[in-house]
């Protein structure tokens, strides 16, 4: 039998979930779906970093880093070599972000976004009091290649013009900041806005939230295509049968593009795979998150652990553990830490992350299909970015003017 719901979520991670929580409050009911267990995707194994503070990845130089790097298996950025189409017009539109005017144009767009995400998450987790780990603890990127401090000097003016606060250090202010960091480090820049939390136990307490304010949330349900009639989707064909909704709202990650092609919508997401290693404990484990600068690593412990991550590679759906790539974030934290990271392995982990071309995410309504919102393409910030998107999407789907302008996350900006 069809069964019947209000508004139909499509992905049950970290933004589906958000979305869901909002769009309760709001008095409309609400479904998600998921074809596994919530949070069991990009949003289960990241480093739970909050952070305003991250510029765009399409910057000037980018490209001439990645090419430099192509042969290097264990590289912050991996392209593997292939012919496939999708992701060759995905890469020569990343390639044509990488300048000047438009990495300034997305910092300032997505600054403006994650501003306000930072604030609405820190709200959300005080109203409903999630158990999630979080602390506004700011975070340290921290350098040993004096000439990439220096270039990491100049993005100063932007973080500030961004309305962000930042702090230059200097070795030895940086190590006074962070006793875990050696004697390597020349330099450093603290972000006191940003902050943490362990990010399986947010998605947890999200899809508790929603169960508890009557909410359905379906585990194991796989999403197989659409039945569409007159500029709408009818229904959304599962492996459990099939849901007619009044609203559907697209959030399945680096998933949503192949979901998408079914309803002839060409949404330029490519999967960026990155790793973690996650441990039970650390000795001598740093007590602000840190990124390791040149080597793209971040480190973030917990009351309950601590969490080597990030890396980025394009390699497709390849869900292999390449232990190449998962070792070099322990030799990266090697170079940076006093003491080496210890204590026992309780998780090896890799996923996708949903990345554009431009590092924005698509939000806001679908062409063609009269009840579609689209709520994905969140890159590297799925967890900064979950409360502006939930609260966004909550007041589109309620006809509550925007707290924000949703044109420049629109899908029409990739329409020429």
């Amino acid at each position: 039998m069809k069964k019947t719901c209000d508004v139909l979520i499509l992905g049950g991670g970290a933004i589906g979930l958000a979305c869901a929580r909002y769009l309760l409050r709001a008095g409309r009911g609400v479904t998600v779906l998921d074809r596994n267990a919530v949070g069991s995707g990009a949003s289960h194994g990241n480093c739970g970093t909050i952070t305003p503070s991250l510029l765009p990845l399409p910057a000037p130089g980018t490209i001439g880093r990645a090419l430099k790097w192509l042969f290097k298996p264990d590289a912050p950025l991996r392209i593997k070599p292939t012919l496939d189409p999708a992701l060759l017009r995905w890469l020569l539109a990343f390639a044509s972000n990488c300048n000047e005017r438009d990495y300034r144009r997305a910092a300032l767009i997505k600054g403006e976004l994650l501003k306000a995400s930072r604030a609405w998450l820190a709200e959300l987790i005080r109203e409903d009091r999630l158990d999630c780990e979080f602390v506004e603890s700011g975070h340290l990127t921290v350098y040993r290649d004096p000439r990439a401090f220096e270039r990491g000097e100049r993005e100063v003016p932007l973080w500030r013009e961004l309305g962000l606060a930042v702090e230059t250090l200097n070795g030895a202010q940086a190590r006074a900041k962070e006793a875990a960091l050696n004697d390597s480090v020349v330099g450093a820049h603290f972000h006191p806005g940003d902050a943490r939390l362990r990010p399986e136990r947010y998605v947890a307490e999200l899809a508790r939230v929603v169960r508890a304010g009557g909410g359905a949330i379906h585990e194991g349900t796989e999403v197989r295509g659409f039945r569409c009639e007159n500029g709408r989707i009818a229904a959304v064909a599962t492996s459990s049968g099939d849901y007619a909704a009044k609203e559907i709202v697209l959030a399945l990650g680096a998933w949503s593009p192949k979901l998408a092609r079914s309803l002839d919508l060409h949404l330029p997401i490519q999967p960026g795979k990155g790793y973690s290693i996650t441990y039970t404990d650390g000795a001598g484990a740093p007590r602000l998150p840190l990124v390791l600068k040149e080597r793209s690593v971040c480190v973030t412990s917990w009351s309950s652990g601590l969490r080597l991550g990030s890396t980025m590679e394009f390699a497709g759906y390849d869900d292999s553990l390449n232990r190449v790539r998962l070792s070099a974030l322990t030799r990266a934290a090697a170079e940076y830490l006093r003491v080496p990271v210890t204590g026992r392995v309780e998780e090896q982990w890799c996923g996708w992350r949903p990345m554009t071309p431009d590092d924005l995410p698509i939000l806001g309504r679908a062409p063609r299909w009269s009840n579609l919102t689209l709520a994905c393409g969140h890159g590297m910030l799925g967890m900064s970015l979950s409360a502006a998107t939930g609260r966004l999407v909550g007041e589109l789907l309620t006809g509550k003017p925007g707290s924000l302008d949703w044109t420049p996350y629109g899908i029409e900006r990739f329409v020429r």
